[in-house]
C-alpha cells in the first residue's frame, strides 16, 4: 500500500544499446477517477528504466506507460493508495499569499539552513550531518545537486553527474546513475526527518564545466533531475545559488528554466532563484516565492509589498569567524536577524562558518554545529508554531511607538520585538483581554505577566536588549 503523498515507482527492463538517455522516451499516465497525472520516466543504468509517481488522492490508481520502445510501451497496472501516516502532511505550497502550508493545510513555518555540498563529502561526514539535522530546529535545507569548488570546499566528490573523464572531458549526453541515486538517497533521508530539500540546480562555483553546458544540455539535465526527484514530497526547486554570478547564462536562460520546470514537474513544487548582487524579478508568475540574499532583513516589508509572495532571506550572512564579512557575524546578530525577519512577516535562513582544522564548515560540508544561534532559533520556532496563526503578518498602527516591530493577527495575536531598543514599559494594543508573556530572546525564557490584561495597559519590561513581548487573546 502506497500512502497519500508517498512514493510509487514502476521499474521496467529495457534496451542498453545506443544511448538510452537520449534515444528512449518514456512516460507514465496515472489515473484515479477524473484525476490524470503525466510523469516522465528515466534510464537508471544497467537496462533499468523507472517512472516515479506521488499520488495525491486515496483509492485505486491505474497506470499506463508510453514509449518509443516496444519493450517499455503499453505496460499497465494498478496500485492502492491509502491515508498518509501521521508525519506526512504532503508537499509544501504557498498559503495566504505570504506564507507556506503543507498540502493537508498544516502551516509550514520555514526555518532553514544552508549546507551546500553536504551530499558530496563521503559516507562518514554525510551520516554525521544527518544525525545533526535530526536534533536541529531546521525544517528546510539548501543543497546543491552539482559538487562545489569554492573557499573551504575544494575536495573532489566521490561521484560525478556525467560519464566521461574528470575533470573536463564529459559526455553531457550520458548521466551517471550512481551519482543521482546518491542524491535521491539523501533527499529521501531528509524526507524521513521532515526536512524540505531546497535543491539548487545550478551554481557558479564550478571547475568541471557543469556551469557552462549548452542550452540543450541544461534542459536535458533539468528534465532528468525532475524525473528522478519530483515524486519526493519534500522537494523545492531553487534554480540557482547566486544566479547573476553565472556569466555563462543569460536572463533568458533563467526564464526558460522556470518554464521547463513548470512544464515537466507534475506536482508543481515550489520554485525560486537566489541572487548574488542583483535580484531576479520575483514578480514573474512562475516564481512561487522570493529566495533572497541580503543582510538587510529590515527591508522585509518592502519585499513583501513589491513581490506579493512569501519572502525567505535564505542568506542573511552566516554565523562564524572566517575572513569574508558574509561569514563572520555573531550568534547574537544571527538571532537578531531571524527575529527581525519574523516581525517583518518573512522567513529566514541560517548558516554557520566557523574555522575548522579540517575545513569542515557547516555551510559547505555539514558535520556538526558549533554556534550559539541554533538553540535560540529553535526557541523562536517553538513560539511561532505555538501561535495558532497561519503565518504572522506585519501590523502597522500609528498609535504605537515608532520603534515597535510587530507581527501577528490584528485583534488576536501580537509578537513585538524591541531589539535594538530596551524599553522598561510597553503599552498593550486596544482590545483584550490579553495574556501577556515577556520573551527573553537570548536566554530563551517566557515569563507570563500575572492575570489577564486589558488594552492600553502598561506592561513593565526588563529595560534590556534582546527582549520581545507576546500578546494573545485570552
Amino acid at each position: 500500500m502506497t500512502e497519500k503523498w508517498g512514493f510509487y515507482e514502476i521499474e521496467l527492463a529495457g534496451p542498453t544499446e545506443g544511448n538510452p538517455f537520449t534515444d528512449i522516451q518514456l512516460s507514465g499516465r496515472f489515473r484515479l477517477g477524473d484525476r490524470r497525472v503525466e510523469a516522465e520516466g528515466f534510464y537508471d543504468g544497467d537496462g533499468v528504466y523507472r517512472i516515479r509517481f506521488m499520488p495525491d488522492q486515496t483509492g485505486e490508481w491505474c497506470y499506463e506507460t508510453f514509449s518509443n520502445c516496444d519493450a517499455l510501451n503499453g505496460r499497465t497496472g494498478t496500485f492502492a493508495c491509502g491515508e498518509p501516516t501521521e508525519d506526512n502532511h504532503g508537499p509544501v505550497g504557498v498559503a495566504n499569499t505570504y506564507h507556506f502550508a503543507y498540502a493537508d493545510g498544516t502551516p509550514h513555518i520555514s526555518v532553514g539552513t544552508t549546507c551546500y555540498a553536504w551530499i558530496h563529502q563521503g559516507q562518514a561526514l554525510e551520516t554525521q550531518t544527518l544525525a545533526t539535522l535530526e536534533t536541529a530546529p531546521f525544517n528546510k535545507i539548501r543543497m546543491c545537486v552539482f559538487p562545489k569548488h569554492y573557499l573551504f570546499n575544494q575536495n573532489e566528490p566521490e561521484r560525478y553527474p556525467f560519464e566521461g573523464e574528470p575533470l573536463t572531458d564529459w559526455d553531457f549526453a550520458r548521466f551517471n546513475p550512481a551519482f543521482f541515486q546518491h542524491v535521491e538517497l539523501r533527499v529521501g533521508q531528509l524526507c524521513e526527518l521532515g526536512i524540505e530539500a531546497d535543491i539548487i540546480l545550478f551554481h557558479p562555483y564550478d571547475h568541471w564545466g557543469f556551469a557552462g553546458m549548452s542550452a540543450e544540455q541544461d534542459d536535458r539535465y533539468l528534465r532528468y533531475v525532475i524525473a528522478r526527484l519530483a515524486a519526493y514530497r519534500n522537494v523545492w526547486w531553487s534554480l540557482a545559488n547566486e544566479y547573476d554570478y553565472m556569466k555563462t547564462k543569460q536572463l533568458s536562460d533563467w526564464d526558460r528554466f522556470f518554464e521547463v520546470i513548470a512544464k515537466h514537474d507534475p506536482y508543481d513544487h515550489l520554485r525560486s532563484i537566489h541572487n548574488g548582487s542583483k535580484f531576479y524579478d520575483h514578480t514573474k508568475p512562475l516564481v512561487t516565492h522570493a529566495s533572497i540574499q541580503s543582510p538587510h532583513v529590515d527591508k522585509g516589508r518592502e519585499w513583501r509589498d513589491a513581490y506579493k509572495k512569501p519572502i525567505i532571506d535564505d542568506e542573511l550572512c552566516y554565523e562564524g569567524n572566517i575572513e569574508p564579512p558574509w561569514g563572520n557575524i555573531t550568534p547574537r546578530e544571527m538571532v537578531h536577524r531571524f527575529w527581525t525577519a519574523t516581525v517583518m512577516g518573512c522567513y529566514a535562513g541560517h548558516g554557520e562558518t566557523y574555522m575548522h582544522p579540517e575545513e569542515i564548515l557547516w555551510w559547505a560540508k555539514g558535520g556538526v554545529l558549533h554556534g550559539e544561534s541554533t538553540p535560540r532559533i529553535a526557541f523562536l520556532r517553538q513560539i511561532l508554531e505555538a501561535s495558532g496563526i497561519d503565518g504572522l503578518d506585519p501590523i502597522k498602527n500609528e498609535n504605537w511607538m515608532w520603534n515597535s516591530r510587530v507581527a501577528g493577527k490584528e485583534g488576536e495575536y501580537y509578537l513585538f520585538y524591541f531589539e535594538p531598543h530596551q524599553p522598561a514599559v510597553w503599552t498593550l494594543p486596544k482590545g483584550g483581554p490579553w495574556r501577556v508573556d515577556v520573551v527573553d530572546v537570548w536566554n530563551m525564557t517566557l515569563t507570563p505577566v500575572d492575570g489577564e490584561q486589558q488594552g492600553e495597559a502598561s506592561i513593565p519590561l526588563p529595560g534590556k536588549t534582546f527582549h520581545a513581548l507576546r500578546v494573545r487573546k485570552a
